[in-house]
């Protein structure tokens, strides 16, 4: 019975979401710019929950949590740091993107340099999409989902043949949504789906502190801040998956490629209504990840004082404490919401595919002709490819030892920096030529295998590097090599950037001003989960907590004036005059 109702209410708010997308989207797919690009009407609120929901997903609540259950919040600079790209996003890349009005990051590319690293990068994309990130979006919900309904022991199957049996059926739900409905359709569903998570990630932590403080949240987090308070330490260790030291050398730059550059997140931007618009978006979706470490991680240190260290695998955590808390009442929303934000990242990462197959392989170099109609068919088509070989490779991260979180990130390795690389040396020089990108993303592939697995796997050797340092070295080295062969072997003309924008490229008056409260938002989020904050052992808080916040909220008001006062006047003449051309008419 209590199968039968989670089912049923899981059904009819899946299928509101559908039909409210449907009628926001009807008619408005048959143009390319609506299919790729939701007709370049995207405003800000949809942007960011369609950001929201690309971005945080079963990956998130399971992975997340799971680490923080098996380590501490050291992993949180994942999602915290992330407000210094979205920044450069939203002040210096997407005035780029938009005024160039490019519909996908390699046509970017091949404007700057030539179309064989616009293909180039669309295979770097389809590689880190097809065999990492798509798997490990459908993979995570999948688990989530067996443990709420318990599949196995329902179904009388094996706990594999569950995983192969959720991942087909959440993946073909997902794909009717990314290949019949367009960007629009998965942005809509996003941004309801994404309220959803909010109230989800809200309530979790809360029956949480109640389970643990025997019916009092105030109870409950005081348990957890002088009970093994280490736990809530995000100042890694040298020991700990991500230590605090690689926050300023690789995380940077991983955090600039996803978020600056990572086609499934930037197109949501590139569909925005005007620049105003795309910054708010942008910049409301810096705030949404500080709430990151509370919603999606202090369920996994609770999980660790309710259960020790009695769970079979780290990746359990969060599902245990759901199936464990969570009303039966609200056990089929719980659901459509944990299958919203699965069909959301799924969906974006098929659109997105798709989109660069269609726009920067078939259309260029097949069939050049093509009218919308055929491109979006076409598009379909390859959408359907590709959802079918990622779900045959994503049962196979069951065989994850460290839990689903690291060995994502080790593996985007192969694909982020050398994208992130060509972007940026791409926009800051002139005369860097394409063969100088081509050598720096095959010496990239190479490098890094070798030095993550390949030393081990062919000579036993052990590379003691972190492999998020790893990125921050291979940045440099790639950027040295791309510039030293410039030197040699310069383009015969310096690259020009063209003004071509198809859209209103007045910037949002607020885009300072919010830049600085976010920075500032993201380091009180440390000193909070540090030994100052909610790690101090010796109580709930250190004595120097109070004057150090206070200290910060007087910078942050000093420097925020002087950004909404100053700095934004000369953003906006920079912006005119440098970047977005005549079309820019004041501050919105």
């Amino acid at each position: 019975m209590n199968v039968m109702f989670t089912i049923l209410s899981c059904a009819f708010f899946m299928g509101l979401v559908a039909w409210i997308s449907y009628l926001k989207t009807k008619g408005e797919v048959s143009s390319a710019d609506g299919y790729f690009l939701a007709g370049r009407g995207l405003t800000g609120i949809f942007i960011a929950g369609s950001l929201l929901l690309t971005n945080l997903s079963a990956e998130q609540l399971i992975g997340l949590n799971g680490q923080s259950y098996r380590l501490n919040m050291s992993n949180m600079a994942w999602e915290v740091t992330a407000g210094v790209a979205i920044i450069v996003l939203a002040i210096y890349l997407l005035p780029k993107y938009l005024g160039g009005a490019f519909s996908t990051l390699p046509q970017f590319l091949k404007t700057r340099y030539d179309d064989g690293v616009r293909r180039l990068s669309v295979y770097l994309f389809m590689l880190g999409y097809v065999l990492v990130t798509i798997p490990s979006v459908l993979y995570s919900g999948s688990l989530a989902v067996l443990k709420l309904f318990d599949v196995p022991e329902l179904l009388g199957i094996s706990y594999s043949q569950s995983v192969w049996l959720v991942v087909w059926i959440v993946g073909i739900i997902g794909a009717i949504y990314a290949i019949f409905g367009g960007l629009r359709a998965v942005a809509v569903s996003d941004t309801i789906n994404g309220v959803g998570l909010l109230i989800i990630g809200i309530l979790m932590p809360i029956l949480g502190f109640l389970a643990l403080g025997n019916g009092s949240v105030l109870a409950g987090i005081k348990e957890i801040t002088i009970t093994h308070a280490e736990k809530l330490n995000a100042i890694g260790s040298p020991t700990d998956s991500i230590p605090f030291g690689t926050i300023f050398t690789g995380m940077v730059y991983a955090n600039l490629f996803y978020w600056g550059t990572n086609q499934y997140v930037i197109q949501r931007t590139l569909g925005a209504k005007n620049l105003a618009e795309g910054q708010k978006g942008v910049l409301l979706s810096g705030f949404f990840k500080i709430l990151v470490p509370f919603m999606m991680m202090i369920p996994g240190v609770i999980a660790f004082h309710l259960y020790g260290e009695g769970l079979t695998s780290v990746d359990l955590a969060f599902p245990t404490l759901v199936s464990n808390l969570l009303p039966t009442a609200l056990s089929g929303f719980f659901l459509a919401v944990l299958l919203g934000a699965v069909l959301s990242s799924f969906n974006s990462l098929l659109n997105s595919a798709a989109t660069m197959f269609v726009l920067d392989i078939y259309k260029p170099n097949v069939n050049p002709n093509a009218d919308d109609q055929k491109l979006i068919k076409v598009s379909k088509a390859f959408g359907i490819v590709v959802a079918l070989v990622s779900f045959i490779v994503s049962p196979m991260l069951m065989n994850a030892p460290d839990g689903l979180w690291d060995l994502i990130r080790r593996f985007t390795g192969f694909f982020n920096i050398p994208i992130i690389v060509l972007v940026m040396v791409g926009v800051l020089t002139k005369r860097v030529p394409a063969i100088a990108a081509k050598v720096a993303v095959y010496f990239h592939v190479i490098t890094y295998f070798m030095l993550v697995w390949g030393m081990k796997w062919l000579f036993g050797w052990t590379v003691s590097i972190h492999f998020v340092h790893v990125y921050f070295i291979l940045f440099w080295v790639e950027v040295a090599i791309m510039i030293t062969i410039s030197k040699v072997y310069p383009r015969k003309e310096p690259w020009k950037y063209e003004k071509r924008a198809r859209v209103d490229m007045t910037p949002w008056r607020y885009t300072p001003l919010i830049s600085v409260i976010l920075v500032f938002a993201m380091m009180f989020t440390y000193i909070l989960f540090s030994k100052i904050g909610l790690a101090y052992t010796e109580g709930v808080v250190s004595p120097s907590f109070l004057p150090v916040s206070g200290v910060f909220l007087v910078v942050t008001i000093i420097i925020g004036y002087i950004a909404h006062t100053t700095w934004h006047k000369k953003y906006t003449e920079y912006l005119v005059n440098k970047v977005a051309g005549g079309d820019s008419k004041g501050t919105a």
